[in-house]
């Protein structure tokens, strides 16, 4: 029976020594989200940020933008928000409306004020085994977890399922980086199965509800859930078939409770590294 990775304990702890170093500061750190439309779920995952900042004496500033912001209107935002020296990270909620390049908005965010290291110049510096100013947060949360557990990867061969810009491409890399053998599996990849019962350490992130089952799986693996998904029943749940996974896996993640808390506790840990960068705190 696996042992469960506590994304919440690990988080909760993270936070505290976080908020321990911000209340003794003068000027206090500032993360400036920019949402543009009313999509429900992204203004759901906006007010958990702001409420988290504000628990943690982070100052918040929350830009909404109608929908039909133009591109240039967006560009001149971020620049505004790039000038301004008491904002020490910047954040665009994706997704954004389909008219808007969302590839060429990420790049005009400034790199050291880069809260969700989606610029190239960060990204390009994680692909090059050097360190950017911070790292993405959900990947950034996945290591923490290993460590925290005390999880060996170097030497492990690591399967990563999926290669989003946002989770699967960048753990790969920072997995890689930690001297892990990694295979990268997606949506082409042929007899999945095959790969996933080689790996040591298994990262699902594709959003697809019981993708990883229990035969899937070699006796002893890690398994780390990042999937979003829904049941019947409308309960959240991940890509693991949890129950069977857990009797087979030496660790696992639960979804919810595993990897979530740790994506949200990291950009409040890399909001304050930015303000150290900028302040040569």
């Amino acid at each position: 029976m696996a042992q469960h990775i506590d994304g919440k304990l690990v988080s909760k702890k993270i936070l505290e020594n976080l908020s321990d170093e911000i209340l003794f500061l003068d000027k206090k750190p500032c993360l400036a989200v920019i949402i543009v439309g009313e999509d429900p779920a992204s203004q759901i995952y906006v007010n958990l940020k702001k409420k988290k900042a504000f628990e943690l004496g982070i100052k918040s500033i929350v830009e909404p933008m109608p929908a039909d912001t133009s591109q240039q209107e967006l560009f001149n935002k971020i620049e505004q928000l790039n000038n301004d020296s008491s904002v020490n990270a910047i954040l665009v909620q994706l997704p954004l409306p389909e008219h808007i390049d969302t590839k060429a908005v990420l790049e005009k965010i400034n790199p050291i004020k880069d809260v969700d290291c989606f610029h190239p110049y960060n990204v390009g510096r994680i692909a090059t085994g050097t360190k950017p100013y911070v790292y993405p947060c959900t990947p950034k949360g996945i290591i923490r977890l290993l460590e925290y557990y005390n999880i060996n990867i170097e030497g492990k061969h690591a399967v990563v399922i999926g290669r989003s810009n946002i989770v699967g491409r960048p753990v790969a890399q920072m997995l890689l980086n930690e001297n892990a053998t990694v295979t990268i599996c997606h949506s082409k990849t042929k007899n999945l199965a095959d790969i996933t019962k080689t790996a040591d350490i298994i990262i699902s992130a594709v959003g697809q509800k019981n993708l990883l089952k229990a035969d899937m799986i070699k006796e002893g693996a890690v398994v780390v859930d990042v999937g979003m998904n829904r049941t019947e029943e409308g309960k959240l749940c991940g890509d693991v078939d949890f129950y069977n996974v857990e009797q087979k896996a030496s660790f696992i993640t639960p979804v919810p409770g595993g990897v979530g808390p740790m994506t949200i506790c990291s950009l409040m840990q890399n909001t304050f590294d930015l303000y150290k960068i900028q302040n040569k705190y």
